[in-house]
């Protein structure tokens, strides 16, 4: 635009992008699992990533969802089943393409993370408190 348009017309507020549509302007939203499968990342790293193809439900679109932590380098096992509930929020997979969407471990049908030591909130374990107190319940996951 030449200066006089701009100073007829004026700019126009750039719009903003929402990156993850499918959460609806939501923290979390619940899904459905309609197929878990690995995925290679890109170039400079290498593994086994689990990941799962979700229908957001009450909302037609289907996501792809990482879901976190180690959990095991067998090439065959996955960690969801097909039609397992999932609760997923943002946070994208950076080495792997298309992945916008990570997975809440120890809610629903994704399992927490067994011997975890630091980071537990991310994947689903509570602190292990071991006094046997009347105000403390004794948590133990293995």
């Amino acid at each position: 635009m030449t200066n006089n348009q701009l100073a007829l017309i004026g700019r126009k507020p750039r719009r903003y992008k929402n990156r993850r549509r499918a959460l609806q302007a939501c923290p979390q939203k619940k899904g459905i699992c309609v197929k878990g499968f690995l995925m290679t990342p890109r170039k400079p790293n290498s593994a086994l990533r689990k990941v799962a193809f979700l229908r957001i439900i009450k909302w037609k679109w289907k996501v792809l969802v990482f879901i976190p932590g180690d959990r095991g380098k067998s090439k065959d096992k996955h960690p969801l089943q097909k039609f397992a509930h999932v609760l997923v929020r943002g946070g994208r997979a950076k080495d792997l393409p298309g992945v916008k969407y990570s997975a809440i471990c120890g809610k629903f049908d994704v399992a927490r993370l067994a011997r975890r030591a630091s980071g537990r909130s991310k994947f689903g374990l509570g602190l292990i408190r071991s006094r046997a107190d009347h105000r403390f319940r004794k948590f133990r996951y293995n």
